[in-house]
């Protein structure tokens, strides 16, 4: 299948290995893809609105090169591992129970963001707005507070200690 500048709408991809594609120039507009395997695919100046992503495999994709315009993406119990969400606005991007693995948000918007569930070993957030997120029950983040706004975000015990880690101190 071709997806390289086609548009679509209201679709499900289910099962499907999408590895190497190219969704160069393509919109997907209310697109719902399930276990599906996304790795090294070409999103340059994609256009992503209102599409999910559940249980699927997600590796070395840029989202930073998708097209922003109405961008909306959600992510429920996938894999991500090596994406780029640099200089995005994820506000209220959803990133529930997900293995979110070496990914980058630096730059990012993420206000009212969910990251419940997940694990985020060796993602980098830096610069970041995570005014409101929550990241209930997530484990395994690195967010050094002096480089990310943290205004109202909601962690859990005791995991939220983690935050500590960037100064010298001892807790027993």
């Amino acid at each position: 299948m071709e997806y390289e500048n086609e548009e679509f709408e209201d679709e499900t991809f289910k099962d499907s290995d999408l590895a190497d594609e190219s969704f160069r120039n393509t919109k997907f507009i209310e697109c719902f893809f399930d276990n599906c395997r996304l790795s090294n695919v070409d999103l340059n100046n994609c256009r992503l609105q209102d599409v999910r992503f559940t249980d699927c495999k997600i590796v070395g994709l840029d989202f930073s090169k998708c097209n922003d315009f109405v961008l909306s993406i959600g992510f429920e119990n996938c894999y991500l591992s090596y994406c780029i969400f640099s200089d995005m606005d994820l506000e209220n991007t959803d990133f529930t129970g997900c293995q979110v693995q070496d990914c980058d948000f630096v730059n990012t918007g993420l206000k009212n963001a969910n990251f419940e569930d997940s694990d985020l070993i060796n993602s980098l957030f830096r610069n970041t707005n995570m005014s409101h997120a929550s990241f209930r029950n997530a484990r395994n983040y690195s967010i050094d507070p002096n480089n990310n706004f943290l205004k109202q975000t909601k962690f859990s015990v005791p995991e939220v200690l983690s935050l500590l880690s960037v100064y010298d101190i001892v807790i027993e």
